[in-house]
């Protein structure tokens, strides 16, 4: 029997690690408040038995040949932290590494479930990875933006919000042990965490380990404020937003000073568990579109820092405005561009280059004081403005003291003439 993707109001899905922030006033029965979510709203049945023919919107305007010129990813290992990637959908099975996988919810698994990672009961993880690495199928449009790169499936959440930031942590500690070169996360929390907590100490462990660490920025940005989320907000790690199909802010998708830069965030086509592709929305689903790109930098330059591809990726977005903001970071993520444009590695991102400025205007004379001299001659000109005032005043008087006298002779001569 097919398991059903469930849909929650504004975007946000209803999964969740224990012991964080709290989940949206939508959350269906079940979940408990102050957990980190993983985010979606897809409506549909898995495993699919027809698949989607046509080119996905976000990869239509990506010229995959060009992309994919020099590497198709290679040799990157890529893990994805999620509720479990599928590798029966036959875009992911030579995908997924199980012996690299592994799974955190043991405990609370049903007897004979494998414990590599693999086993999906949402379909949430299984899309991430789709966007990532699926491999080309006839039949479909759809392929992962570094369809030769490897997933390390590791499963740390369910339908039945068995996580916590501890098995977070845990996970990430595998993945830096299995050799990842990029981690996604697409899940957040409001919570305020700390460096110190075993959160931000964990994700402080792979960035040293120099690996690429990309996490979706949150769903929660229909009320417009900024706020920070985490593991995304954490220093080194690729804050990722949802854009449009017109390069701007998804509606859902949270703003802050912490977002790295946006990636196509709505309807976005993916694998799920079994076969097929469904179709979903939310940041969840934007962050593994860069790490895909992250993946494909990480095979052509292997000598690169962490903190490059990162600075390589935001560098080369597309910017509405020079330089940064808190809808879309330093921009919308332009796959081909951060691949084309790679001549030397960059340390940080940079504004782009604008039109030189006009010179500064000269200030204007201001005297705190005047000379004797400059006294006089104010005074010589207040004198000169007053006479001509009076000459003009004396000159318009006897225009009209002439003008009265002339027409009071003319009514007198007119009265004087004898009548005819």
């Amino acid at each position: 029997m097919p398991y059903a993707c469930r849909r929650t109001v504004l975007l946000t899905a209803a999964l969740a690690l224990t012991g964080l922030s709290a989940l949206p006033p939508a959350a269906s029965a079940g979940e408990r408040p102050g957990n980190l979510r993983t985010d979606g709203s897809g409506e549909c049945a898995f495993p699919m038995r027809t698949q989607i023919a046509g080119t996905p919107w976000a990869l239509q305007r990506v010229m995959l040949d060009e992309l994919w010129a020099d590497t198709k990813g290679k040799g990157v290992r890529v893990a994805v932290i999620d509720t479990g990637v599928d590798n029966a959908n036959p875009q992911l099975r030579s995908a997924v590494d199980t012996s690299s996988g592994t799974e955190f919810l043991a405990k609370k698994m049903e007897r004979g479930s494998p414990a590599d990672g693999t086993d999906d009961r949402v379909g949430h993880g299984t899309k991430v990875a789709g966007i990532i690495a699926a491999r080309p199928r006839p039949g479909t449009g759809f392929v992962g933006l570094a369809p030769e790169a490897t997933i390390i499936p590791i499963r740390q959440n369910d339908e039945r919000n068995s996580g916590d930031q501890l098995t977070m942590a845990s996970a990430i500690d595998h993945a830096i042990d299995k050799g990842a070169d990029v981690i996604n996360i697409s899940q957040d929390t409001t919570k305020p965490l700390g460096p110190d907590s075993e959160l931000g100490r964990a994700v402080a462990r792979a960035v040293q380990a120099e690996i690429v660490v990309v996490a979706s920025a949150g769903n929660d940005g229909l009320d417009g404020r900024l706020k920070d989320t985490y593991p995304a907000a954490f220093d080194g790690v690729l804050a990722v937003a949802s854009s449009d199909r017109n390069n701007e802010r998804a509606a859902f998708s949270q703003s802050g000073e912490f977002v790295g830069v946006a990636a196509p965030g709505v309807d976005m086509v993916s694998t799920v568990p079994g076969d097929g592709q469904c179709v979903d929305n939310g940041t969840s689903f934007s962050a593994p579109y860069v790490a895909g790109v992250a993946a494909l930098l990480r095979a052509e330059h292997p000598d690169w820092k962490a903190h490059q591809i990162i600075a390589q990726i935001e560098q080369t977005a597309v910017r509405g405005i020079n330089g940064h903001d808190a809808f879309v970071g330093w921009g919308v993520v332009d796959p081909v561009r951060a691949l084309s444009e790679d001549d030397r590695a960059p340390e940080s991102p940079t504004p782009d280059p604008g039109p030189p400025r006009p010179p500064a205007p000269e200030p204007a004379y201001l005297a705190v004081s005047e000379t004797a001299q400059e006294r006089t001659e104010r005074h010589a000109t207040y004198a000169l403005g007053i006479a001509a005032v009076l000459v003009a005043v004396v000159a318009g008087a006897a225009t009209v003291v002439r003008d009265t006298r002339a027409k009071a002779a003319g009514r007198a001569a007119v009265e004087s003439t004898p009548p005819m």
